[in-house]
């Protein structure tokens, strides 16, 4: 073919989803512009017509006919005994149109015309993705894991965008294979090597917050307003919610009927435990309500130093503190403040410090006990064997023998 006809140039793009038909049609004709404007110095009286669909490509040069003789522009101009031999109707102050053909241009020219293309829309892609996905940080995306490596996961959305999914981001329950479904919000997106970088997190916090407003329309629309979260990925988390429309609760709200509404999240979330309660900016009810499900005798704080100094009955501690001490972290993130839990002293004054036993209890017995919120002996005496044995690392027999020694004080 004498005109020069890009088919094959053209399907090579077609790997290249993220770019309109408009604006590939206009990268291509920058590109033979630039070309033009080397080779005659100008481009205005080029007009090209791009048809993407069946890879053609033409380029008219538009001449204005002049005497012979009377030429001083070769590009703009042509002799009139030569706009004759293209049509002899042609007169003098015409202007002749005239195709470049493929022969007009240099074997080392239409390869560098190739190579500037697809170096060109390469370009564009990766600014695209990274304009796309930079406008997406915060946002949940859903994509179809591609690959499972050891310290990452690579995942292809619906346009076929690599994302990675980094070990540190996922939730410790995770099981991921090859072929399934995943949900994660955009936590960051990086230049590596010039190309777009897109990392998602399922441990973030907002994480969590969007799967709230995916699940409940009163967060959504705003009725309802998350104050804060804190998380504990995979173990434990605490929300902060407040509706200023008195005719909403919104804790009902958030869990729904029969926990309708919070369900899926939780199984999202690997059976994560959620803890949703009443905002308030009084710090003494913030903090009840944190420590929840323990119940609290009394509290006392030190607005100044940010701490509070909380009391309970012995059987509440270990509920207060939670699971691996959870519960009590997560309750002072929540809130703000340096939480301490003491017992109630003045129903269980003739208690003993559990450390008072360090010369016939191995120290690293007694921080198992405390790890769980045993810091005296009636603490660990108002609690079975089995009990003890699921909350701690210890053995039944170890287990025995302290509240042997425990029962002896008392005796």
């Amino acid at each position: 073919m004498e005109n020069i006809n890009l088919v094959d140039t053209f399907s090579e793009f077609k790997e290249f989803k993220n770019i309109d038909r408009e604006t590939m049609m206009r990268i291509i004709e920058d590109i033979f512009r630039a070309m033009l404007i080397r080779k005659y110095g100008a481009d205005d009286n080029f007009d090209i017509i791009v048809n993407i669909d069946k890879g053609d490509l033409e380029i008219w040069r538009n001449r204005i006919i002049v005497e012979d003789g009377a030429v001083d522009d070769d590009n703009t101009q042509v002799a009139y005994s030569e706009a004759i031999k293209i049509e002899p109707d042609f007169e003098i102050g015409e202007e002749v149109s005239e195709e470049i053909k493929l022969l007009d241009f240099g074997r080392r020219e239409i390869l560098a015309i190739k190579m500037n293309l697809v170096s060109k829309i390469q370009e564009y892609e990766k600014n695209n993705i990274y304009k796309k996905y930079t406008e997406k940080i915060g946002e949940i995306v859903t994509g179809e894991i591609y690959q499972v490596w050891k310290k990452e996961i690579l995942i292809l959305d619906d346009e076929e965008i690599e994302l990675i999914l980094p070990k540190s981001e996922q939730i410790p329950n995770d099981l991921f294979r090859k072929g399934d479904t995943v949900k994660a919000i955009v936590l960051k997106v990086e230049l590596k090597n010039n190309m777009p970088n897109i990392i998602l997190s399922r441990t973030s916090p907002v994480f969590l917050e969007r799967l709230f407003e995916a699940e409940v329309p009163e967060v959504f629309d705003g009725l309802i307003t998350i104050k804060n979260i804190v998380r504990v990925p995979g173990e434990r988390a605490k929300l902060a919610v407040e509706s200023y429309d008195d005719r909403i609760d919104p804790v009902g709200a958030c869990v729904g009927m029969k926990g309708s509404r919070i369900s899926g999240i939780v199984r999202e979330l690997r059976y994560e435990s959620l803890d949703v309660i009443n905002y308030t900016s009084n710090p003494e009810l913030y903090i009840t309500r944190s420590l929840s499900p323990a119940k609290i005798t009394s509290i006392k704080i030190d607005e100044k130093n940010k701490k509070a100094e909380v009391y309970m009955k012995p059987d509440q501690v270990s509920l207060a503190i939670g699971k691996g001490g959870y519960n009590i972290k997560l309750a002072g993130k929540l809130t703000g403040y340096e939480i301490d839990v003491y017992r109630d002293t003045d129903t269980y004054y003739e208690d003993v410090d559990l450390q008072e036993f360090n010369d016939e209890i191995e120290q690293w017995i007694i921080d198992e006990f405390k790890a769980i919120g045993c810091d005296t002996a009636k603490s660990i005496l108002d609690l079975s064997i089995e009990e003890l044995v699921n909350r701690t690392d210890l053995e039944e027999e170890t287990i025995s023998e302290v509240i042997r020694i425990l029962k002896t004080e008392f005796e």
